[in-house]
């Protein structure tokens, strides 16, 4: 049969596969072709891998023998922060180029255990520093939907893959709302889940406290299993946490907007006026809208680009070129070390490195990094109030549409400014999903636009349960 790549869901591919009416290898091909004629203009990929269809032939052994589960012959893309042994792991920098991981992340082990299908490796913002996928050493990702504005980011690439079906779906992370914000930019579904849902182990560390794997889908069903497939504890990251822990009450079906906060100045209108639209659709579906007060979420941006430069300042400490990665030589031991991170360090990594380290320095821990824990556990309980009346927090993903290539580049504060509804999930660890809205049309193109539901911790269910009902998925 004819695979539809446009349509295709995880589900619908496994009962394909399953009843032979196409196999694996059949299934990669169809998703290789795409990746050849598409790629080169959209640059999700950074490489495709050479031993895609050996891959899928194992998976169809699998499938064969009756042990396949749900993700067996499911053509993925990965983001190149995230390690598979013996693969190039970059983080679309210079500096790790070449640098070839020598062990599998807890989420590639679990997904390796499924008999997924690695595709490649995905573009992004360099070690995921960045909103719009414009700081890669590699080139910027180019939306499918208008290839003169942004995919979004950190995760441009994954998300871009999935978009221009070339993947079926895809994995990405999330520190300040990496996989939401290129999914509402793209059209597609995308969760940062619950701090801790997810080991961390074999992702490189940006903001350690933030970080989160996240997966992208067609669907809300979609990500559901790519979540509950990497999902739980692990021995190796003492951060992770097993998810039943928490008692999350449901069925109340109330919905909480922190109107003061949504309705900022500079949300563009169209994206409230979708927002509005988003409501009302909720309430035909039979969910109360209630407006809420979350009193220091307005400080959330500011928080949040203190305290992650910190620990961009102090992750990031370990790429010296001393021990892997770019080396240059220089004068002195000193000297090695200014010239290896000078030419391997973008702009944007070096940015924020300067300013964790301000911010972290003798006489300014105080005033800045103290004051911006404190303040975060301020938020965090606005959010924990907020959550005993309500189920679910709706706002916009992003404040726009997907904006064009080179337009904020020059302006790292307007850049900044784009991730004011993603940033207080992470400062939280609340989990929140951004699912396709609607569309505005610009210049001739269809641009998606998304919303972002955001659960109690734990709450991932009650995100799937929202999401698919809002979508209309049975």
């Amino acid at each position: 049969m004819k695979i539809d790549t446009k349509n295709l869901t995880i589900e619908k591919a496994h009962e394909h596969l399953v009843k032979g009416d196409f196999t694996a290898v059949e299934l990669a091909e169809a998703y290789l072709k795409n990746i050849k004629e598409k790629n080169k203009e959209i640059n999700a990929y950074l490489e495709v891998f050479s031993d895609v269809l050996e891959q899928a032939k194992e998976a169809d052994k699998k499938i064969k023998a009756g042990k396949a589960t749900m993700l067996t012959g499911i053509p993925l893309a990965i983001k190149d922060n995230i390690l598979i042994k013996g693969r190039i792991a970059s983080a679309a920098s210079k500096m790790l180029e070449n640098y070839v991981a020598t062990y599998d992340a807890t989420a590639i082990k679990k997904m390796k255990g499924e008999g997924v299908v690695f595709l490649g490796r995905t573009n992004m913002d360099e070690f995921a520093m960045g909103g719009s996928t414009e700081n890669s050493a590699f080139g910027v990702v180019k939306n499918p939907h208008d290839t003169s504005r942004v995919a979004g980011g950190s995760s441009g690439g994954s998300v871009a893959a999935l978009a221009m079906d070339g993947a079926l779906a895809s994995y990405g992370s999330d520190t300040g709302g990496s996989v939401r914000q290129p999914s509402s930019f793209c059209g597609v579904v995308g969760l940062k889940p619950t701090y801790g849902a997810v080991s961390r182990y074999g992702l490189m560390a940006m903001g350690s406290s933030l970080d989160q794997i996240g997966p992208v889908g067609k669907t809300v069903a979609d990500v559901e299993i790519l979540f509950k497939a990497v999902a739980g504890k692990d021995k190796m990251d003492s951060t992770s946490i097993d998810l039943s822990s928490y008692k999350v009450q449901k069925n109340r079906k109330v919905i909480g907007v922190p109107r003061n906060f949504t309705h900022s100045k500079g949300v563009d209108k169209d994206v409230l006026e979708n927002f509005e639209e988003s409501l009302e659709k909720f309430k035909k579906l039979g969910y109360k809208i209630k407006d809420i007060e979350l009193p220091n979420i307005h400080y959330s941006l500011a928080v949040y680009y203190i305290l992650m430069p910190a620990e961009v300042s102090s992750n990031m400490a370990r790429f010296d070129g001393m021990r892997f990665g770019l080396y240059k030589d220089g004068k002195n031991g000193i000297d090695d070390y200014f010239e290896s991170r000078g030419a391997g360090l973008g702009r944007e990594v070096r940015r924020r490195i300067v300013l964790g380290t301000y911010v972290l320095s003798s006489g300014y821990y105080d005033a800045y990094y103290n004051k911006a824990n404190i303040v975060r556990e301020l938020i965090r309980k606005d959010f924990e109030k907020a959550f005993e009346e309500i189920d679910i927090i709706v706002t916009p993903t992003s404040p726009t549409p997907a904006f064009k290539i080179g337009e904020k580049a020059s302006d790292p504060l307007e850049m900044y400014l784009a991730d004011i509804f993603t940033v207080t999930a992470n400062l939280v660890g609340t989990p929140a999903m951004s699912i396709p809205s609607g569309h505005k049309d610009i210049d001739g193109k269809k641009l998606p636009l998304g919303i972002q539901l955001t659960a109690p911790h734990g709450g991932e269910d009650l995100l799937f349960e929202v999401g698919r009902e809002f979508l209309g998925e049975k």
